[in-house]
């Protein structure tokens, strides 16, 4: 395939990209093909004439005056501004423009050749165009000259001086600086546009010269006389009437001496012209005088013995100069559907062509002309004309075979696209969700890129795929060369493609097992080097290719330096958290370890409280009065619990310690430290097959406080999403031994879990006061209990003094099947958290002073984690009870429960649900309303994932994605929020509550869905008709219908809710006082609810907020807050428990390292 182009070069093609092959060349840049020059000359609508005009044959009518002379030819002549000028009736002005083939370049303004020097601009190479006269025409290469397809040519704005022209150009109303010299005035400067391949150029004025009359006036008389035509004539009659008659007002000044004025009020110039603002314009503009007082124009003085005095269309004659005419570049090629394709306009543009004037030869010749004189851009024109073959493609027309083979040519030369180049950044592991969660951009440096090819090479070799993979990272590192012109980076290209060798061939090469440790790897190589000298090249690239994939530093120092350094230890940053080693299925301890790390008041009580000494602790004397004067989780605690307790916090010391200071990237928590954590006092005497009654028989399950409310979960009456998810390991599991005799607590009361559309539903909120649900309601002068809990009062107790009925217990939960574990019976992280923060409250306790209630916020726990809620129960009117009875409990929370659904839940629909529920009170629905009182410093909250299938009496853990963001504003769960919002917003959230169970219903709920079972048979019954009721068919087309109308409901209560939601949100946009931030989010990956990984996010605060680190058991690692924003749907790594730390409380200092550097020596 060959098309006519000349001036190529084998080497700049192939060197495309390199500045410094470019700049031998020196080419000239972008140019465009001659019909699209044809539509920048001027505006392709708009038709051009050339001007001849001859003076008319009119005398005057009577004896003109002294000094009267008729115009002559040359005046005449001159009315046009020159010779070049072709006037455009649509601006009534005039373009100049010519053209000519001439070994002379055209005169360049002095402006633009300083812009050149300036700016490095480059004009075509002369010595080159000489050679052709022209590349279009009869006789185009007189001088014998290589052909070319056609011409292409290069724009220079405002480049050559009229003034310099032959004959120049000057406009008539210039006036020369009299004081500047003659050298350095310029006149009009022009637009150049020069071939490359040939001596043709043109010259045009970039803007229109206008005539004597605006164009503005012209529409606006001739808009006029059609609105308002003459007496007896029609618009186009009075138009042209009009016109003659302005144009005999001027014949008769000029050729019939007529001087006298004109009166513009008498009937004759009314009729023919009338008198307006435009007419006085349009005679004005002749230099004609008005007279307001005798209402009169009077003409201008042309007389020339005074100073005064003296002061055919042609587009086919360009388009053929230019060669852009229809015989020389046919047109209508194109089918129609491209031609109409407004997706690759701009790709016609950028190869300098019009699509009207397509052939697949012209447009390779566009294609290469344009590689030819801007090789810089090579990529980005390949791009172009991709785009426009693919639009073949795309609209299901034939491409000719020539350009698809073309190219095919193309791209074995390594030539790519913009989206291929996108690829190749992707295919390195650039990108904010790639492997190197960073951006390719200018800034990235050649060593980076160097770095992130080799690290893709590494994965390569590891791919099933392997040679394919390679061949496409190699492919990557030459595209990301290219398109940056680095040198550098096509070195390492070309050097990788002279090398063959794969990690297989490198094994092979050495004759060494792939899993040979790198000391016996180091002995093999030097022993083959010893053997086969002459292969030392070829061994060296084995070992530095198993040196790359194994990611061995020192088999790379061995390479560098020829002495082998040993085992080297990786070095990690002082600043960087460290990791913690697993002891086995112990990643969710891990995780929960280093959240309490990162929580600054509670690292500093750990480590002040535990750095004594174990033996003293033990000694420590304590009597029953003692430990009768504090109380943890609403009871007492016993001494056993006390010096356990002790012993946990002063491992915990010991491994925050280490975590501060060690040197290795993770350490490796105590056995001790994990048993004490994983296992409870209760536990531990049951293991130990402890029966006797001694003070460690009070030993129960280890819990500091229950962590929400105690609340009633019976079947949801608003909403589905209450189905309630008990609290496994993504939601805690309370297990169901009876209460220990004689122990002062709260024993809860276990009912059985409500069934429902086959689910066990069950919630189970933790309280601060008690272990179990409300107590019974007192009268409101009864004193506050033991725990600081205000007791149940009766609103009504002013009207009746009868005692007021129990509040609801709360359900028992179903026990998950236990996995195996290192110690003992698993607990989820729910059951750890509460042992170990037991743990540290029981360790902290002050026995040398007296307490108070033990649920004040004295205790860094309490002041940390705890807030206080107030319980409102509302019960409803019966035969026993003529009005509604209310009953209030204050009490403190750890953790608030948020339900997950399927349905599009945030987190504010969650917490909805828990602050506003509906329970079963004395066999009756009523209302449970919980309000914040006091907030806590740190907010967390609980994603209760782990739902139950009474068919399967199995657990399974709920996927769904509930969005969340950096912010969440509890003010609309304030105790103290504006009860007008507060109702609004709970009408709005039951309209949205009947929406979702609705859709629940028909989506998930029992039976459903029911769309798919409509559709299943509807299609069993098309294919067996004879089982069809009655063998009605048409109940086919009912079971259609219904199908149809089932999904438009869905639809529409799904497009409802999403309106419910907005107008919800909208209550409480302006209540931003509760402000609190994410610090925290602990996430469960795995789909059954009792195995899995756990790792968790934490933001780095306060130096770095919006960073954050990945714990992931003994690797620490930075990463973008959009992976921790992200959503999971689809995924089976879901967060299960989310912290906030209140806006300003500053409690959270996620990094703390010790630093050597920071150290001052002290100066002798």
């Amino acid at each position: 395939m060959k098309v006519e182009i000349d001036g190529r070069s084998e080497e700049e093609e192939k060197g495309w990209w390199d500045p410094a092959v470019r700049a031998k060349h020196a080419r000239p840049g972008p140019g465009v093909l001659p019909p699209l020059l044809e539509q920048r000359l001027h505006n392709s609508e708009h038709t051009l004439y050339s001007v001849s005009v001859s003076p008319p044959d009119i005398r005057p009518d009577h004896e003109p005056p002294a000094g009267f002379a008729l115009p002559s030819a040359d005046e005449v002549h001159t009315a046009v501004p020159h010779p070049h000028a072709y006037y455009c009736r649509r601006h009534n002005g005039w373009v100049l423009l010519l053209w000519r083939s001439s070994s002379v370049a055209p005169p360049l303004a002095k402006s633009f050749q300083e812009t050149m020097q300036e700016k490095g601009i480059v004009l075509p190479d002369q010595n080159r165009r000489k050679r052709t006269t022209t590349c279009v025409g009869e006789g185009e290469n007189p001088l014998g000259g290589p052909s070319n397809k056609t011409h292409h040519f290069h724009h220079y704005p405002r480049a050559v001086d009229a003034l310099h022209l032959n004959p120049p150009f000057q406009r008539r109303d210039d006036k020369m600086d009299e004081d500047a010299s003659q050298a350095e005035a310029e006149g009009d400067l022009l637009d150049l546009y020069m071939c490359c391949q040939c001596s043709f150029y043109c010259v045009v004025s970039p803007e229109v010269i206008p005539g004597v009359i605006s164009s503005k006036y012209i529409e606006d008389f001739i808009r006029d006389k059609r609105e308002h035509p003459a007496p007896n004539m029609n618009p186009d009659m009075s138009v042209i009437g009009g016109l003659e008659t302005i144009i005999t007002v001027i014949e008769n000044k000029l050729w019939k001496a007529n001087d006298r004025a004109l009166p513009v009020m008498r009937p004759a110039f009314q009729r023919k012209l009338g008198w307006n603002s435009t007419v006085g314009a349009i005679f004005s503009s002749l230099s004609f005088e008005l007279n307001r007082q005798e209402e009169t124009i009077r003409p201008p003085n042309t007389n020339p013995s005074t100073p005064e005095g003296l002061s055919n269309r042609s587009k086919e004659m360009y388009q053929t100069a230019i060669g852009a005419h229809i015989q020389q570049i046919p047109r209508g090629l194109l089918p129609d559907a491209l031609l109409q394709y407004s997706a690759i306009s701009k790709d016609w543009e950028a190869l300098g062509m019009t699509p009207t004037s397509y052939s697949w030869e012209l447009l390779v010749f566009a294609y290469l002309a344009q590689c030819r004189c801007d090789p810089a851009h090579t990529a980005d024109y390949f791009t172009h004309l991709c785009n426009i073959v693919f639009a073949f493609q795309t609209l299901g027309v034939t491409c000719p075979q020539e350009l698809q083979n073309f190219v095919i040519q193309e791209r074995s030369r390594s030539r790519f696209t913009h989206d291929e180049l996108q690829q190749a950044i992707t295919t390195l592991g650039f990108g904010q969700e790639n492997r190197l969660r960073m951006d390719f951009d200018e800034e990235t440096d050649d060593e980076f890129v160097k770095m992130a090819w080799r690290d893709a090479l590494k994965e390569a070799w590891k791919h099933p795929e392997s040679s394919a993979k390679r061949k496409e990272v190699q492919d990557a590192l030459m595209i990301l060369a290219q398109a940056r012109g680095s040198a550098d980076l096509m070195a390492a290209y070309n050097s990788e493609q002279g090398n063959g060798m794969t990690p297989e061939r490198a094994y092979t090469t050495l004759e060494v097992p792939a899993d040979v440790d790198e000391e016996m790897l180091i002995t093999v190589f030097v022993m083959r080097v010893e053997e086969r000298p002459a292969q030392v090249e070829t061994m060296r690239d084995a070992l530095s290719v198993i040196a790359e994939v194994r990611e061995s530093t020192r088999l790379k120092q061995f390479l560098e330096t020829g002495k082998d350094p040993g085992v080297i230890v990786p070095s990690v940053s002082p600043d960087t958290p460290r990791g913690l080693n697993q002891l086995g299925n112990t990643c969710y301890l891990n995780s929960l370890l280093q959240y309490f790390y990162t929580i600054k008041d509670l690292r500093e009580a750990v480590l002040s409280t535990g750095a004594g000494d174990m033996k003293l602790l033990e000694d420590d004397k304590l009597t029953e009065d003692d430990l009768k004067r504090h109380r943890v989780g609403g009871r007492l605690v016993t001494k056993r619990e006390i010096i356990r307790s002790k012993k946990f916090v002063h491992r915990l010391a010991e491994l925050f310690w280490e975590l501060e200071y060690s040197e290795t990237a993770a350490v490796t928590p105590s056995i001790e430290l994990a048993k004490l954590a994983l296992v409870t006092s209760k536990d531990e005497e049951e293991d130990n097959g402890d029966s006797v009654q001694t003070d460690s028989s009070n030993d129960t399950d280890a819990t500091l406080v229950e962590d929400a409310p105690p609340r009633h979960t019976p079947e949801r009456l608003s909403s589905p999403a209450s189905r309630g998810s008990p609290s496994s390991v993504l939601g805690k599991r309370p297990r169901n031994e009876s209460a220990p005799d004689q122990m002062e607590t709260d024993s809860p009361t276990r009912t059985p879990d409500v069934i429902k559309d086959d689910y066990v539903m069950v919630k189970s909120p933790r309280t601060a006061g008690s272990g179990s649900g409300m107590p019974e309601a007192g009268p409101s002068s009864a004193p506050a209990d033991n725990d600081g809990d205000v007791e149940m009062t009766d609103a009504r107790q002013n009207e009746e003094k009868k005692q007021p009925p129990p509040l609801p217990p709360r359900k028992a939960t179903t026990k998950v099947a236990d996995s195996g574990m290192m110690f003992g019976t698993q607990h989820d992280v729910s059951e750890c958290m509460d042992n170990c923060m037991f743990q540290i409250e029981t360790a902290l306790l002050k026995f040398d002073e007296l307490s108070g209630s033990g649920d004040d916020k004295t205790s860094v726990v309490k002041r940390l984690f705890y807030g206080k809620i107030r319980q409102r129960l509302t019960a409803p009117e019966d035969d026993r009870r003529p009005k509604a009875s209310v009953h209030e409990k204050e009490d403190l929370f750890s953790h608030l429960p948020v339900n997950v659904s399927e349905e599009g839940y945030d987190i504010y629909d969650g917490l909805s649900g828990y602050f506003d529920d509906v329970v079963e009170f004395e066999g009756k629905k009523a209302r449970m309303e919980v309000t914040l009182v006091d907030l806590p410093p740190l907010l967390q909250i609980q994603l209760q994932r782990v739902q139950f299938n009474r068919e399967t009496l199995q657990p399974y853990k709920s996927q769904a994605y509930v969005r969340f963001g950096e912010t969440v504003y509890m003010d609309r769960f304030l105790d103290s929020a504006d009860p007008q919002k507060k109702a609004r917003s709970k009408a709005i959230q039951t309209e949205l509550n009947v929406c979702r169970d609705q859709i629940y219903r028909l989506t998930q709920g029992k039976h459903a869905p029911y769309g798919p079972r409509l559709s299943d048979s509807h299609d069993l019954l098309t294919e067996h008709q004879k089982y069809l009721p009655d063998g009605d068919s048409s109940f086919l087309s009912k079971m259609k219908e219904d199908e149809s109308q089932l999904q438009a409901k869905i639809d529409t209560l799904r497009a409802r809710a999403v309106e419910l939601k907005k107008e919800l949100e909208a209550v409480w946009a302006n209540d931003k006082e509760a402000a609190y931030e994410l610090t925290s989010v602990f996430i469960h990956r795995g789909t059954s609810p009792s195995w899995g990984h756990y790792f968790f996010y934490s933001r780095h605060l306060p130096e770095k907020p919006d960073e954050w680190f990945k714990y992931n058991d003994s690797s620490v690692s930075a990463v973008p807050k959009d992976e921790v924003l992200r959503d999971t749907t689809g995924d089976t790594a879901n967060p299960y428990l989310l912290v906030f730390m209140r806006k300003g409380a500053e409690v959270v200092h996620t990094v703390k390292r010790f630093d050597p550097a920071n150290l001052i020596e002290d100066t002798p």
